[in-house]
């Protein structure tokens, strides 16, 4: 932990779900920095966890009552919300975000959310569907394009509904992470200013898995970190960031507006088709599987037959071609835009011979960039922390990042994007002419505004 939590009073709204158990280490976490807390507590949280526990931890009454008759509610969640220095909310289930969408001020909670002017960071935790609906996602993004509202999380995995996905609230350390980034406020001025400020960015990442039977899949390595870490350094620049993830276990990066999960490459296909060609930008970094079984078997396939095991015979499994996504989004562009980068994985290839299938893939794709890099080497590319890439790019200029963490090469692929496609004169000096397929140009404050007011349409 920084020193920035030091004597800031954190106003932290528990709502009404399963995870609201984890609120206790968030607040213990807070005192330990430093930081006053005051707790609100929605009516269905007291049904989760009490409001004694809450006052223990945090030295304070707990707030649970418009209009109760204490010292703490003399117009109290005007008070709340004057003296808040951040208002975090832990878990935020999917009707708190509704109700902060729509201005409500039906509980204390919710107004002291509509009274505050400090930041606000919501936690979300859900089902998966809830999560997923498009209500909840325009909620969040109209919540977001405020500038006073982010969020850390949903994680994915097993829920306590017994259902797998999108919806589990983020470790309470994770938490703590994105207070404290807030709360230091360099992120907040660098997204403002970002090269990617105000641009539309699609985000795909992580493995598909295409189902042979009910317990069975194909899929691949992939874990999803290099297309996450590009999602979150997009967003660090400002970026309005779309992740489409493939099965992962890995936490919404903090900053990125809006996540859908999918299975297999026609599901990834069919968020594609709702998102690509409203964006600037489409950064194709999932490692989508080639080929998926013609049938799925419904049940369980199993060697047990009528046959004698040595009479067995082998079965086939017949498999049909998946869509190419890269090469239908090259074909679906109308005038260049989106800008589209796409991913090659090789395996025993490298150097001269590395560029010209990347070359190749530009060809025959369509996009304006490929990230090509060998996967086949130790510690690097799928599953791996490191990575190292070449970018080719369609008017012929080659780029090589050396082995570096996923963040930090992540960084250096959008750093090199924006260099060539937003900064005209830095390219020319390297004599080389942007490309004229170049689906980034800079945009006007004006312009920037009214794109942002169209989120809530997107998903």
């Amino acid at each position: 932990m920084t020193a920035v939590l030091q004597d800031k009073t954190v106003v932290l709204g528990v709502t009404g779900g399963i995870s609201a158990y984890k609120a206790a280490e968030v607040c213990r976490l807070l005192r330990k920095a430093g930081a006053r807390v005051e707790v609100v507590m929605t009516p269905a949280a007291c049904a989760f966890i009490t409001p004694l526990t809450m006052e223990a931890l945090s030295g304070n009454s707990v707030a649970t009552e418009m209009f109760e008759t204490t010292a703490q509610s003399h117009i109290g969640h005007i008070e709340l919300a004057s003296r808040a220095d951040i208002v975090v909310v832990a878990p935020a289930t999917a009707d708190a975000i509704a109700r902060f969408a729509a201005g409500m001020a039906n509980d204390l909670l919710a107004a002291v959310v509509l009274a505050t002017r400090a930041p606000v960071l919501l936690a979300p935790a859900m089902n998966s569907n809830m999560w997923d609906n498009p209500i909840t996602q325009a909620n969040l993004a109209r919540l977001i394009d405020t500038g006073r509202f982010s969020t850390v999380g949903p994680d994915a995995g097993e829920l306590a509904c017994g259902w797998v996905g999108a919806g589990r609230l983020v470790a309470p350390a994770e938490i703590m992470a994105a207070i404290e980034s807030r709360l230091a406020g360099a992120p907040d001025a660098a997204r403002a200013e970002g090269a990617l400020a105000g641009r539309r960015t699609v985000v795909t990442a992580g493995p598909t898995w295409e189902a042979v039977d009910d317990v069975r899949f194909l899929g691949n390595r992939s874990s999803g970190k290099m297309g996450f870490a590009l999602a979150h350094t997009a967003a660090m620049q400002g970026a309005d960031v779309t992740l489409i993830a493939g099965p992962v276990a890995l936490a919404t990066p903090a900053g990125v507006t809006r996540r859908i999960d999918v299975e297999s490459a026609l599901e990834m296909r069919e968020a594609l088709r709702r998102v690509a060609m409203q964006a600037d930008v489409v950064v194709m970094a999932a490692a989508v599987a080639d080929f998926r079984p013609g049938v799925r078997v419904l049940g369980k396939l199993s060697r047990r037959d009528a046959h004698p095991a040595a009479a067995r015979p082998a079965r086939t499994l017949p498999l049909v071609a998946n869509p190419d996504l890269l090469a239908e989004l090259g074909r679906a562009r109308k005038g260049r835009a989106p800008l589209l980068v796409g991913f090659a994985a090789e395996v025993g290839v490298s150097g001269e011979a590395l560029v010209a299938r990347a070359r190749q893939k530009l060809t025959e794709k369509g996009c304006d960039v490929v990230v090509a890099n060998e996967v086949g080497k130790a510690g690097l590319g799928l599953g791996a922390e490191y990575n190292a890439v070449t970018m080719v790019f369609a008017d012929g200029r080659v780029v090589d990042l050396p082995a570096d963490r996923k963040e930090a090469i992540a960084m250096k692929i959008w750093n090199t994007i924006t260099t060539f496609y937003l900064t005209p004169a830095d390219a020319s000096a390297s004599n080389k002419s942007v490309p004229a397929s170049a689906g980034l140009s800079p945009i006007s404050p004006g312009k920037r505004r009214a794109r942002r007011g169209r989120k809530g349409n997107d998903v």
